[in-house]
């Protein structure tokens, strides 16, 4: 059998492969090395295999594996075993036909080509766990010598984790906005609970900004009615807008029963942007009755007595969220900033395979929506070319992140416990839109519980980076964050060191029962 390329799906990123998260190392050395790997040699008087590796890039490396033939046995014997089981031989029974007519009928090239297919996997990994690789990619395997009964060298070119030199991480200054509610902002809000308890009343008169009519529209180009741009008995809120360019000002005034035409553009469909005339009738008019803003609406629409225990609720909630919304603001300027600080060498490979998998997802949702990607680009203002530097830049510093926290997490020894993993499944199901269950049981088939612990680890990391940074907002006051809830809120630090007491008591408690039961 000839040398020649191979590959096989022995591994993937952020699946344990080759050795442990907390076992992997870069691959830091001099640009060739060789290993001994003895471990592999299952009777003493085997000869060891060796391995030596060699850096052809800082996000790429070679491994020249050298397998001594007496450690191929096992495969050859189930090499012979599984040909026999294919093959009829005349005057033995399948599954019994002796090694040497096997060579005789089959070719002994076909022997070693299965057995070789059958060990390489096992080899390649063996020989990645002796050399501290942790590969990100698919190997290109090419087989370099067989000699029949003596030696087979095979090497591998695959991608491997970058070796990233952290800077100092601890302490970071980065600015954010300012949490700033406003009255108007309080307004809008209770504005908008008002409208939720709105009554409608019909009323026979012209409709006016703020009404609720029932319309009915047509758009025509050329006189012939446009596809997909016609609508009966759609209820639409005057002044609301977003719908067509100079309709609000068509229904003002005009009483149920009568109709007007007018020029605009279509905002949608195939004819989007392409001047059509609209012709719109009302058929209802309804007025929009508010409920007074007093301590009767307050204990109705709410759970408080009066409309300022409503009004404060209601900053405070809103107050809450852009504490939410600041807190993000600070991660990504903080991981912006540590980015800004280190030189993360970056695998082409993973690089386009992480971007076409982010432009396949962005057709499939915009498929949803009924878009097309010129419509989107319009509607963002943007170029193809823009669109696509834009992604791969995100593409790029997401990549990078991942190195830098993983090798954050590392450093700090960051693990995760079994609920951890659980409430970010549970919070991954929820922004899918998914069943938690059938989400959790799709990652477990299809072997992405990896890649969500991962994705926590990460997660860990860059919140311990934030959570050590010094934040400050737009008027210079310090953001605490290490003490910010998911809701929004700030926790009391005695509290929050109660219940970490409480949660080192629960532990050392679980510890002592393991103990007991061992």
């Amino acid at each position: 059998m000839g040398a020649g390329d191979r590959r096989f799906e022995s591994c993937r990123p952020d699946t344990a492969c080759s050795t442990p998260p907390s076992d992997r190392r870069s691959p830091a050395r001099p640009s060739t090395s060789e290993h001994v790997n003895r471990s592999c040699s299952p009777e003493r008087g085997v000869p060891p295999v060796k391995s030596a590796v060699e850096t052809l890039s800082p996000t790429r490396a070679k491994l020249t594996v050298e397998v001594p033939f007496e450690e191929l046995k096992p495969s050859l014997d189930a090499a012979y075993k599984k040909i026999a089981q294919q093959i009829n031989v005349p005057g033995f029974r399948r599954g019994k036909v002796p090694p040497m007519v096997i060579d005789r009928q089959v070719g002994r090239g076909a022997v070693l080509d299965e057995a070789i297919n059958s060990a390489l996997p096992k080899l390649y990994v063996d020989a990645l766990q002796a050399n501290e690789l942790e590969p990100l990619a698919q190997p290109e395997i090419d087989i370099t010598r067989l000699e029949d009964n003596d030696t087979l060298e095979f090497t591998a070119e695959v991608d491997v984790r970058p070796e990233v030199e952290l800077p100092d991480y601890q302490g970071l200054e980065v600015s954010v906005e300012d949490v700033a509610v406003t009255d108007e902002d309080v307004d809008a809000q209770v504005q908008n609970l008002r409208e939720r308890f709105a009554t409608l009343t019909e009323v026979e008169r012209a409709a006016a900004d703020g009404d609720f009519v029932t319309l009915d529209l047509v758009a025509r180009k050329d006189g012939e009615v446009v596809e997909g741009a016609e609508v009966s008995g759609m209820s639409y809120q005057v002044g609301k807008g977003g719908m067509l360019d100079g309709l609000d000002e068509a229904l003002t005034g005009l009483e149920p029963g009568a109709d007007t035409t007018f020029s605009s553009q279509l905002v949608g469909g195939d004819a989007k942007g392409e001047d059509v005339e609209v012709e719109v009738k009302v058929t209802s008019v309804k007025e929009q009755e508010l409920p007074e803003l007093d301590d009767d609406f307050a204990q109705t629409a709410s759970e408080f007595d009066t409309v300022d225990e409503l009004r404060d609720d209601v900053r405070t909630r809103l107050a809450n969220g852009k504490r939410l919304e600041q807190a993000a603001e600070a991660r990504d300027a903080v991981l912006e900033k540590i980015l800004d600080l280190v030189e993360v060498p970056l695998p082409e490979a993973v690089v386009d395979a992480e971007l076409q998998a982010r432009r396949d997802s962005v057709t499939q949702q915009l498929a949803f929506a009924g878009m097309t990607m010129e419509q989107y680009l319009d509607s963002e203002e943007q170029t193809v070319d823009e669109f696509e530097a834009d992604l791969e830049k995100r593409v790029r510093d997401a990549v990078a992140a991942q190195f830098v926290l993983d090798q954050v997490a590392k450093k700090e020894e960051i693990a995760v416990n079994e609920g951890e993993l659980q409430e970010h499944l549970m919070r991954r199901a929820q922004q899918s839109g998914q069943n938690p269950q059938e989400f959790i049981q799709h990652m477990l088939e299809h072997n992405h519980i990896p890649e969500m612990v991962a994705e926590v680890v990460r997660g860990k990391a860059l919140a311990l980076i934030v959570e050590s940074a010094t934040v400050t907002d737009a008027s210079g006051n310090h953001v605490e964050l290490k003490l910010l809830r998911p809701d929004g809120t700030i926790g009391d630090p005695a509290d929050e060191a109660a219940a970490d007491e409480a949660e080192q008591v629960d532990e050392a408690g679980e510890a002592t029962e393991e103990k007991a039961e061992a």
